[in-house]
């Protein structure tokens, strides 16, 4: 993360946020399976398989979805070039705005499988040499990363590169924390303000531009 200029900490910090915040309407929705957290759904599927429990089918459903999501994504912003990071957004909105115009009208497994794909094509959004760089739907590395940094910190190292990674972690936090109080009170409304954040990102970052790599990475 540090990789990148500060007014793209931002940006980042509201996806993980966003991120949270549908991943804690989908654990609500499916009783204990994710749409952001394929290393939790991974092990849910293991041990589906190991049991024979049907929770198998569901996690593997939501795995595909999110990777699917990733395909697309990629294949959205290498399209886009410069401007890939709207580009990605434009998706995400879409898959978004989907989940929303079809909760309560098909099956959890069809709305949900949306939701996934929506996390999966957030995650193409920072990108370098082809590679995603930050990933804003899972905190594992984020974590490693603040650790090391903070403890290089501590060391007489660069005071502050390790804000940007608990930013994208309290952001997350933050994010699941407010999708949890909404969602059981609004429903997909609580969706469609997920759709209509997405947006509102997608402009902001058409307006940071294309230049969002600094030369020092701390």
């Amino acid at each position: 993360m540090t990789r990148y200029g500060k007014r793209f900490w931002l940006l980042g910090a509201a996806m993980a946020g966003l991120a949270g915040y549908v991943d804690a309407i989908g654990f609500l929705k499916l009783g204990g399976l994710f749409v952001s957290f394929m290393s939790g759904n991974s092990t849910r599927l293991a041990v589906g398989l190991a049991l024979g429990l049907p929770v198998a089918g569901v996690a593997a459903g939501l795995i595909a979805a999110f990777v699917g999501g990733v395909v697309a994504g990629t294949i959205v912003t290498v399209a886009a070039g410069a401007r890939r990071k709207p580009a990605a957004l434009v998706g995400v909105t879409l898959l978004l705005a989907g989940a929303a115009a079809t909760d309560g009208r098909v099956s959890v497994g069809a709305t949900t499988a949306l939701l996934a794909a929506a996390m999966g094509m957030a995650n193409t959004l920072f990108q370098h040499d082809g590679e995603v760089s930050v990933g804003v739907t899972y905190m594992t590395g984020a974590l490693v990363k603040f650790a090391q940094r903070l403890a290089a910190a501590m060391m007489g190292g660069p005071r502050w590169a390790w804000l940007p990674y608990l930013l994208l972690w309290c952001g997350l936090v933050g994010g699941a924390v407010l999708g949890a109080l909404v969602y059981p009170r609004l429903g997909t409304v609580s969706i469609t303000a997920a759709a209509g954040v997405a947006a509102l990102l997608t402009v902001y970052a058409a307006l940071l531009g294309p230049a969002d790599r600094v030369a020092v990475r701390a």
